[in-house]
């Protein structure tokens, strides 16, 4: 099972990736956990109270703090969760390295891509589960 959080301010938006993981989930077959937050301050304080993820799909512009300060903050205590960023600016995206970001997407997000990018994350996240039982 992949716990996927998804941070948008838009509904529009959270609504059109819901619909694109449905869709994903629909065609790999994977379990999925999906959980939607409208702002950055909700999100901190879910993951504060310790629900963790293995997938962040974060927007960058949205009022108060943005996609970038929110990962930098998770950062300080989850080093683990895939980030992915899906945002209608490219001005962050030699920024969203310094939190270790996956991917960079520019909105509208293309379907095809957005999967492709999913599955390597998804499959990270498998192998490192994998291993940890190995240990």
């Amino acid at each position: 099972m992949i716990r996927i959080a998804l941070c948008d301010n838009d509904p529009d938006d959270l609504n059109e990736l819901l619909i694109l993981l449905e869709q994903y989930r629909s065609q790999r077959g994977w379990d999925l956990i999906v959980m939607p937050f409208h702002s950055s301050l909700d999100l901190l304080t879910t993951m504060e109270r310790g629900i963790r993820f293995d997938i962040l799909l974060m927007d960058i512009l949205m009022p108060g703090q943005n996609g970038i300060e929110t990962t930098a903050e998770i950062r300080n205590f989850d080093s683990d969760v895939k980030i992915i960023f899906l945002t209608s600016s490219s001005e962050f995206a030699v920024q969203s390295y310094t939190v270790n970001a996956c991917d960079y997407q520019l909105k509208p997000i293309q379907a095809e891509r957005f999967f492709k990018v999913l599955d390597s994350v998804f499959d990270s996240c498998t192998q490192e589960r994998a291993s940890q039982f190995l240990i």
